[in-house]
Order: structure tokens, then sequence, then C-alpha cells
């Protein structure tokens, strides 16, 4: 049996190792004892231990077939780093700021596979522009998505499904988008705009900075864009923080103690914005592909609503990121998907037959991708 070990054990981590654990021996590595004793009723060999330190993730992972990526975004290009240089293949949704492909030389030269950002989005989104890609011309791309709780709670309205100090990092990276074969740059948060989704309601959409590799793997596509969705009017209370400067990195002084205020933010917001084990959320996103397919204008809707699973006790976020990243670790361990160096997810939606396999492993769990054409 093939061994597969997951770094980090928060609710999407525990989620992967408990998915693999149906058909590979799984391990599971944090800093969290808490976290992990929720894995031990599923079988699953657990490991405490400090995942910012190189070596002990090289003793780690020494053994293993594949190392799944689930710390905090910014461990994650270190992490990844240590893990390619341990010749490893690796399926990762750390989502870190870092250019993944600064690594490709070095995952090349180790003859290993790399899926780097392969969640639900970045992730799914890329999966199906880059299937798509490869039969059309594709002349525009728009995600929109977002993950929210199902009650709604003043004064926020939200809950961070994943680790919240990258929710926050959404707030503050300027948006990139392309238009009309051009990046344009803007703040994130910008340009809201309203929307209607079935079994929702009205959400707010804003910039935010979701492309990814994309500006880079798909410079031919002249639109392309991903916007965030939240309730209507946290937008504008998380404009207010940032423009009064609590989300600034910068040191002040107060009261002669050096202190960067994004800290003392992170310290009031995560209480609040923590998600219950057991609470209800969702996750809802349109994929929207056009372009020209055989000399005529078609257009491919995906549409997705997924709610918390009550039976697992699975947050969706956890599912619907979670379970695509170890589609594509069963791709990589099955020799379908044999890609060497970095790939992120549109390489591996480029083949059919991937592209289906994971349409179907998602639909195994209950996650359904309702698809229009027109």
């Amino acid at each position: 049996m093939k061994k597969v070990i997951v770094l980090g054990a928060g609710m999407v981590g525990r989620a992967m190792a408990i998915d693999l654990a149906k058909k590979y021996e799984v391990y599971s590595a944090d800093i969290s004892e808490e976290n992990l004793q929720k894995l031990i009723p599923h079988g699953i060999k657990t490991i405490q231990t400090d995942l910012s330190n190189g070596e002990k993730i090289k003793e780690l992972i020494a053994d293993k077939d594949l190392v799944i990526g689930a710390v905090p975004g910014f461990m994650g290009f270190e992490t990844l780093k240590t893990i390619i240089e341990c010749e490893k293949n690796c399926s990762d949704i750390s989502f870190f700021n870092e250019d993944a492909f600064l690594l490709n030389d070095l995952a090349v030269k180790n003859d290993i596979t790399i899926v780097t950002d392969v969640g639900v989005a970045p992730g799914m989104d890329n999966i199906i522009l880059g299937y798509h890609n490869k039969r059309m011309q594709v002349e525009e791309f728009i995600c929109l998505v977002g993950g929210l709780p199902q009650q709604r709670i003043w004064p926020y309205e939200y809950k961070a499904p994943f680790s919240p100090i990258d929710v926050l990092e959404e707030y503050i990276r300027p948006a990139r988008y392309v238009k009309d074969g051009k990046i344009v740059i803007k703040e994130a948060l910008t340009e809201p705009e309203l929307m209607n989704f079935e079994g929702v309601g009205t959400l707010e959409a804003f910039n935010s900075d979701g492309l990814r590799s994309l500006i880079k793997t798909m410079p031919h596509i002249p639109n392309m864009i991903e916007r965030t969705l939240r309730y209507p009017g946290h937008i504008e209370l998380m404009r207010v923080l940032r423009e009064t400067g609590f989300f600034s990195k910068e040191e002040i002084d107060v009261k002669g103690n050096k202190i960067k205020p994004i800290d003392v933010t992170g310290k009031l917001l995560f209480p609040k914005w923590k998600l219950g084990d057991e609470e209800h959320e969702f996750t809802v996103m349109r994929v929207i592909v056009k372009g020209k397919e055989k000399n005529k204008d078609v257009t491919y809707t995906y549409d997705l609503l997924d709610k918390y699973d009550t039976t697992t006790k699975t947050s969706s976020m956890a599912r619907t990121t979670g379970y695509t990243c170890t589609a594509a670790a069963v791709l990589i361990l099955e020799n379908k998907f044999t890609r060497k160096g970095i790939s992120t997810p549109e390489y591996l939606g480029e083949d059919e037959n991937n592209f289906r396999d994971v349409l179907k492993y998602l639909e195994e769990r209950k996650i359904y991708y309702k698809i229009f054409v027109s």
C-alpha cells in the first residue's frame, strides 16, 4: 500500500487525510495536538511536529510515496522547496505568494511531479479552463467564488473556512486581471457588484488576485478575471479597516512597544471569524469560458453550490478545496498525470481523461458542477 503524508491538519488538511485513508496508508503532521486528535479515529497515523523546520519535514517524508502540502501560505514556498529537494511528488494547496515556477528547474532536475494551487479556486477553475483552452479559442474567462457561513451574523457576516491570515492577504494584495490583452492592477475589494445566485440570493463580488498562474500560462486569452463573493456589506467594512491602517504590516509605536497593526487586527478578528467544527456553511462558484469552438461562438458555464456535509461533518470549503487536491494526488499516484516539474492545475485539465476523472472523483463525493452550454 502506498504511503501518503499530509503536511498540515487544519480543516482542509484533515478532510484530505480522511479522504485518502480509504485507499492509502496516510500520515498527518501538524503542530496542533488538538487537530491531530480528530484524525486518530480514522486510522490515520499522526505526528506532532513543527513544520516550519525543514529538517523535520525531510525526516517525515523520507519513505513516503507522495506529499500533500496544506500548510499556511507564509510557510508554503519553503515547504514545497524542501519536498522537491527530497525528490517527492506533491499535490499542494498552501497558496503561497511566491512564484512556484521558480522551483520548476529543480523539480525537473529531480524528475518529480508537482501540482500547486490545486484547490477549488485557484484549482478547479484552472482545470476547467485548461480543458477548454485545448479545445477552443478562449476569448474570456470569468471566475466568481466564495465560501460563506449559512448564518449571517453581524457585523462581518463571514467566517474563515481556511487560514484567516490568508483571507487578510486577499484583502491586501493588489488584484490583477486581464482586459483586452493587458494586465490591469486594482486594489483588492474594489469594483463591487451585486449578483444573484440561485439557492443563495444576492452576493457582492469584488476584485481579488485569484488568477495567479493563469496570467503567465494563458497569455493568449484577452480577458480573464477572478472575483471573490461575500454577503453585501462585508466589503465596505473591510475597506474601512484597511484604509484606517488595521491591515498594515509596518510597525507602529504604542506606548513604547513596536507592533504591526495587522497582528492586532488578526488577534481581534480571528476569534470572531473562526468557523465552528460543525457550523453550516457553503461554497458557491461560477466559472464562465467564452470563445469560438469549431468556428461558432460558445459559452460554457460551470455552477457549483456545495454545502456542509452533515453526515461526515465536513465543511464545504474543506470538501471542495481538499477533494480537488486529493483527486490530483490520486492521478499522480496512479501515474495518470506524470508531467515533470511544476504544474499548475490548468496543465492537469488539458488531458480529457484526467479532466473527466477529476469531475467523477468529486461527484463520488457529492460535489456537483452543473454545466450549461450556450
